[in-house]
């Protein structure tokens, strides 16, 4: 693929992978609130918010499905659909994360993004932002794959794609199925906690399914990617 570079030179045989939602864009507490008033709308009187919170990361048809079955609650297709859409509509507008940009300009890796959302939406979501200029086409999504995250197939996507070994990956993420995927890819991943959704909750959360480190500011990430870099490239 051609390299997009930016500030830093890029060395060769590495890349760091990054989720979009929650860890480029800082859309997940909106996609939440857009679930849960989607939702109570549909289901007066209740509260959806426990149920929905611990399934983000997952596909929003997978989330809703999720919601509806702990309830005891059903939606049709049409319901799935016009909430799917709503959340994309909203999520897109979302700022990207704090520092990010500065992050990704300073760091000397390929970069590439792999999310459980459709490219279009990932698309529209980094040039609005300009972060695109960091990954050019170097973007792995859910519809381009058999199974999503938790499944570790967009990752695998990604390293091929890249022509790298899923070891020779630094992945972040925000969420359990994020870093369960990329764990079950073979790569090292850190969990970011820095986004509006984010909880202390989610520490203990990513450790458990293979964050080998958590960080809740990407001004730290450079000096993170650094350590992990010396790591490998010694290795």
């Amino acid at each position: 693929m051609t390299e997009i570079r930016t500030e830093a030179a890029v060395v060769p045989g590495v890349a760091l992978i990054c989720d979009c939602d929650g860890v480029l864009i800082d859309s997940e507490a909106v996609a939440a609130a857009v679930l849960v008033e989607e939702l109570e709308a549909r289901w007066p009187g209740t509260d959806v918010a426990p149920v929905v919170m611990p399934l983000l990361g997952l596909r929003t048809e997978r989330v809703l499905a999720g919601t509806a079955s702990a309830l005891g609650k059903a939606l049709d297709e049409v319901d799935v659909e016009a909430i799917r859409s709503a959340v994309e509509r909203a999520a897109v507008k979302a700022p990207m994360v704090d520092g990010i940009e500065a992050a990704l300009a300073s760091i000397p890796l390929t970069k590439a993004c792999a999310s459980n959302s459709f490219r279009a939406y990932v698309e529209a979501a980094l040039a609005r932002t300009g972060l695109v200029k960091h990954f050019g086409d170097r973007l792995f999504c859910a519809d381009s794959v058999a199974h999503p995250k938790p499944a570790p197939d967009v990752y695998l996507a990604a390293a091929r794609g890249l022509g790298v070994n899923p070891e020779a990956c630094l992945v972040i993420e925000d969420s359990v199925a994020g870093v369960t995927a990329a764990t079950a890819a073979g790569m090292t991943v850190y969990g970011f906690i820095g986004g509006g959704h984010a909880s202390e909750d989610q520490v203990g959360a990513l450790r458990r399914v293979g964050a080998q480190h958590v960080f809740d500011d990407m001004t730290q990430l450079p000096e993170l990617a650094a350590r992990w870099l010396q790591r490998v490239t010694v290795a």
